[in-house]
């Protein structure tokens, strides 16, 4: 696949370790991906591997057990790129077809393992997806379709497969979107705005993953401004910025700018959090 790359020697050099797990970017681009269709811009034409982004995405692999957060349009593609070959679950954050437009592809891992996939959204995500693959509810139970279980995320903390999970309610905008943090790990993904409460579950995060669009102000997303902001005052040792528009810059020249404790994630970046 070609895009499995190890964290570059100024990444990996910096990564502690604190919790048994691994963190995999599935994908790390805004809404249309990097390059976008017909640009013909400094980072949609960039030779550099790092500058290609599919949605964003990520997958958490501990006790040997694989739990993905969102399935978005490419998620066929991340999970051959990953060699993904067991789920035990998909969260979501949210409703943007972004972020459920891949769910469909879910029926490979019922074919293999004979099983449903459980998936975590809250209600309102739940309704969105029953829009998206309506065959698999109508009660017709044709032939191939999606096995799925659907299990309602509420403002309760809850357990997967023993992987403990706290939902943490931020903004996009107007619209609800779900953070998710386990352990010292916390990820938040489509979000310009956080209560003080929700600040609060996500303080002591060691690693944290957010959203930096791009440099200008947008109505729905962190900026790269905004986000280092918010990444000094919650205080995490490491953060990766990921939801990257072609209109924040090119991978290796933003890196540059970023403080010590800062990083570009990108597609294909592995995480490996153990205690230490």
């Amino acid at each position: 696949m070609g895009l499995n790359y190890e964290a570059p020697e100024s990444v990996s050099s910096r990564i502690r370790t604190f919790i048994p797990m691994k963190i995999t970017f599935l994908g790390t681009g805004t809404s249309q991906g990097v390059p976008i269709i017909a640009c013909r811009c400094a980072v949609c034409t960039s030779a550099d591997p790092l500058d290609k982004r599919l949605r964003s995405s990520v997958m958490i692999t501990s006790g040997g057990k694989n739990f993905v957060i969102d399935t978005g349009p490419d998620f066929r593609q991340q999970m051959l790129r990953a060699d993904v070959r067991a789920l035990e679950a998909i969260l979501y954050t949210h409703e943007h077809k972004d972020h459920v437009g891949g769910i469909d592809d879910v029926r490979a891992f019922n074919f293999i393992h004979n099983k449903a996939v459980p998936l975590w959204a809250t209600e309102r995500v739940q309704q969105a997806i029953k829009r998206e693959v309506p065959y698999c509810f109508d009660g017709t139970d044709y032939p191939g379709i999606p096995r799925i279980e659907l299990h309602t995320i509420g403002e309760e903390n809850f357990t997967i497969a023993d992987q403990n999970f706290i939902p943490i309610p931020v903004l996009h905008y107007k619209m609800p979107v779900t953070a998710f943090r386990t352990g010292d790990f916390t990820y938040i993904t489509d979000a310009n705005l956080i209560s003080p409460e929700s600040m609060d579950k996500i303080r002591g995060s060691k690693v944290i993953v957010l959203n930096a669009l791009r440099r200008e102000p947008h109505i729905s997303h962190f900026n790269l401004d905004q986000a280092i902001a918010l990444v000094r005052e919650l205080g995490p040792e490491q953060a990766y910025f990921t939801h990257i528009s072609h209109q924040l810059g090119k991978h290796a020249e933003v890196s540059k700018e970023l403080p010590s404790n800062i990083f570009l994630a990108y597609d294909g970046l592995e995480l490996d959090l153990s205690n230490g």
